[in-house]
């Protein structure tokens, strides 16, 4: 997939290039998707200053955006969807939201992720990327936003840029009607970029007795967690156009607004 070598954003990626039936295309230099913005440096960083991002949509919880407050490229509009509200309001703090506290110690690691309980977890959150209202906002928002000619160049991110992102990609792509092994190839093609941004942290997890396969489980993606979303909202809405306009409240206009922004056509 499209990587971008930025030296101050992890895990920089343009969803343009990628196929769609017919021969289309999403368009490339319109959509972006990355880790989050705490680093970014547009004078050292060549690579994102030539993006001309107009709108960032930062999807991290408001902990996380006080702890690294993002850094936006210069005449950029910055949106803060917070994906993880509701969970965190009834009590719940997802590993999602947690990566690097949970790597700095690996007995609650362990104890939230070990012996097969990733998997669980991890279905869970995306579960609630389509039931949770602050999820449901947060994607509108994006989506919205995607509408808009104003606002694009868009960049969307979250933390590592795996979970809360790679669900956001995941439905723009089938809105777009990429076919479910092309979202799914893009959802993993994560994982070597997340793993190099990350390796410090697991190399000091294991040093301090945690298992690597459990590190690997919480700051990796695999099929079954995209899966968990993708079933839930066709349980409830039947298709991925049923859950982003009835779910998520996206007017039939905006979503012809995005595809025709996004999708490039067949000789284009």
């Amino acid at each position: 997939m499209n990587a971008i070598p930025s030296t101050t954003v992890a895990n920089l990626r343009d969803l343009g290039g990628i196929p769609l039936p017919g021969g289309h295309r999403v368009r490339e230099g319109v959509l972006f998707r990355s880790g989050q913005l705490d680093r970014l440096d547009t004078r050292t960083d060549p690579a994102v200053a030539s993006l001309g991002v107009r709108t960032v949509v930062d999807l991290r919880t408001r902990g996380e955006r006080e702890e690294r407050p993002d850094r936006i490229p210069p005449g950029a509009r910055l949106l803060s969807a917070d994906v993880l509200a509701d969970q965190i309001t009834a009590g719940l703090l997802p590993a999602a939201a947690r990566l690097r506290r949970l790597l700095a110690d690996p007995v609650a690691a362990e104890r939230e992720l070990g012996d097969g309980r990733a998997a669980e977890l991890f279905g869970a959150i995306y579960r609630g990327f389509v039931t949770t209202a602050s999820a449901r906002a947060s994607y509108r928002v994006l989506l919205e936003e995607l509408a808009r000619p104003e606002a694009v160049p868009l960049l969307f991110h979250c933390t590592a840029g795996k979970d809360r992102t790679g669900w956001a990609a995941a439905v723009v792509l089938m809105l777009l009607g990429a076919e479910r092994e092309v979202v799914e190839a893009e959802y993993l093609a994560v994982n070597a970029a997340v793993r190099e941004a990350l390796a410090p942290l697991v190399e000091g997890f294991t040093m301090q007795g945690g298992r690597p396969e459990t590190a690997l489980a919480l700051i990796g993606v695999v099929p079954e967690y995209l899966a968990a979303g993708l079933d839930e909202a066709e349980s409830r809405y039947g298709s991925m156009e049923g859950y982003v306009r009835d779910g998520l409240g996206v007017s039939r206009a905006d979503v012809a607004a995005v595809r025709e922004r996004l999708v490039a056509p067949a000789d284009g």
